[in-house]
């Protein structure tokens, strides 16, 4: 597709209409409610978050394989 700045605002008009057209078929909940089950849900999983665990060193695809030495 283009990029924003190569259309013209009638183009830009409609994208954003269609985005709307979608967005209000999402069906709403109060943040009261899903924040709460959010949070318990983040805090159940947080034993297998490798984001807050780490990694084990032999499971890591990225660490790595060798030094460089300049000579």
């Amino acid at each position: 597709g283009k990029m924003a700045q190569d259309m013209t605002e009638k183009e830009l008009l409609k994208m954003e209409l269609d985005q709307l057209k979608k967005e209000v078929k999402n069906e709403r909940q109060m943040v009261s409610k899903t924040g709460k089950e959010l949070k318990e849900y983040i805090e159940s999983m947080a034993g297998e978050d490798p984001l807050l665990k780490g990694i084990p060193e032999d499971k890591n695809p990225f660490k790595e394989k060798g030094g460089c030495i300049i000579s």
